[in-house]
């Protein structure tokens, strides 16, 4: 009986499914490192957005409606943020709209946060 070995075409196809396999493997890790890596970025950008709104509820005066922008890093990462104060039906609270983006690109917006104001000095309607 006759030993057979593999033939150059068959180690060539197995060599080009392997090959096949292996960078459909690695996009999926880079996939999952951008994934993690912007759950990150959103997550720093949420605490951004809540140290924006403490810093306006702990504000004194009471803060006039308008538009503050600022910068801020977190762990070692630098946001820019946007506060706008507007009004209510109710005159004893304003409402305060916080976005949160990288400053290299501020039209994505990594966090956005609604919050309302009371004003300290007035009992509720």
């Amino acid at each position: 009986m006759k030993a057979r070995g593999f033939t150059l075409v068959e180690i060539l196809v197995a060599l080009a499914i392997i090959a096949v396999a292996l960078a459909a493997g690695m996009r999926v890790l880079t996939q999952s490192a951008d994934a993690a890596s912007d759950l990150k970025a959103r997550t720093l950008a949420l605490w951004v957005a809540e140290n924006a709104l403490a810093r306006a509820q702990m504000a004194s005066p009471w803060p006039e409606p308008g538009t503050t922008t600022g910068d801020e890093t977190q762990a070692g990462a630098r946001f820019a943020w946007r506060a706008t104060i507007g009004p209510t039906p109710n005159p004893a609270f304003r409402r305060i709209d916080i976005v949160v983006a990288d400053p290299a690109r501020p039209d994505y917006v990594l966090a956005r946060l609604v919050g309302y104001l009371g004003d300290p000095g007035k009992p509720p309607a």
